[in-house]
């Protein structure tokens, strides 16, 4: 469980590397743009089904149920994942296309 231990009793843990993934999510009542940490090996997809109840959404903009109005921006936000309508990487947005 633990890697490592130090003389005066600190514990370090294995580090895991994530992918930084700006994402836009849509709930009920907003709409988040954001960024999502994925493993190396898995897919935002994966990273939406785990088992956990909450997901971490960093650098967060909140906006209104419809992206126009700005709520608040939060540089962590824990995200209960039942709320989530739907998810897309904003790279993958096509505007007018």
């Amino acid at each position: 469980m633990f890697d490592a231990f130090e003389e005066k009793g600190k514990i370090y843990t294995q580090v895991i590397s994530k992918n930084p993934v700006k994402v836009i999510i849509q709930t009920e009542t907003n709409r988040i743009f954001g960024v999502i940490h994925v493993r190396p090996d898995e897919r935002l997809k994966d990273t939406l089904d785990a088992s956990e109840d909450f997901i971490a959404v960093t650098t967060a903009t909140v906006f209104d149920v419809d992206g126009k109005e700005l709520m608040f921006k939060a540089n962590f936000l824990a995200l209960n994942r039942n709320h989530i309508l739907w998810a897309t990487p904003e790279e993958e947005v096509v505007v007018g296309g």
